[in-house]
């Protein structure tokens, strides 16, 4: 469904709230974001998704654009979050990119009872290749009750290299045996898209749901 710039999945007035923004490269209409999605709101959550305003730009232009600098995407999260303020509970979040921007705002709005969680997919703890890169100041001490679904493989960050971190004791992660950065494993491993697709949605789900509940 549609509504305006958003797409939204699972809508129920008694649905808890996902809001989720997409990576860096691509928009919020991937089959990853599609599928996850979908995934994610069979388990009784509603999920939203939305752009920011570069990849409109982007698709408007064909031109492409980065993202610019993290502090203007931190303001266009929080002013569409803010557009859900009388929607309870409220969850954040995103795949890479849209992940790592959320997981910037969700203390101070946590902490102002706007946002009960986070849900970051694929989150990008280094640049492939650059692992001395690290983008994990803030996760160190990271309050807001939160969730990472992450690939055991994914080049952004491996779990023999994430669980040396010495992360907060606030996320709790889901790790997806052999999965790359969206999630996907080899074939010669005997694990399937599909499989830890489903197994991401339903840890989200339970995640989601157990904090609602509270």
């Amino acid at each position: 469904m549609s509504e305006g710039e958003w797409l939204v999945d699972g809508e129920g007035p008694d649905r808890p709230l996902l809001i989720l923004a997409h990576g860096a490269g691509a928009g919020y209409d991937t089959p990853f974001m599609t599928r996850m999605t979908a995934m994610i709101a069979a388990h009784g959550i509603m999920v939203a998704r939305f752009e920011f305003s570069y990849m409109r730009r982007r698709r408007e232009t064909g031109r492409r654009a980065g993202p610019g600098r993290a502090e203007r995407l931190m303001g266009e999260y929080e002013e569409r979050i803010r557009q859900w303020a009388d929607r309870t509970p409220l969850f954040i979040g995103g795949k890479s990119m849209g992940g790592r921007i959320a997981s910037m705002l969700a203390d101070p709005l946590h902490v102002e009872g706007l946002v009960r969680g986070l849900v970051c997919l694929g989150y990008p703890f280094h640049p492939p290749g650059r692992p001395e890169n690290l983008r994990i100041d803030h996760l160190k001490d990271l309050h807001t009750p939160t969730l990472i679904c992450q690939g055991d493989r994914d080049p952004f960050g491996r779990r023999d290299e994430v669980e040396a971190y010495g992360l907060s004791a606030s996320i709790r992660f889901c790790w997806l045996p052999d999965g790359d950065h969206d999630l996907k494993p080899r074939v010669k491993s005997g694990e399937t898209w599909a499989g830890n697709m489903e197994m991401a949605a339903r840890k989200v789900a339970d995640f989601v749901h157990g904090i609602a509940g509270d």
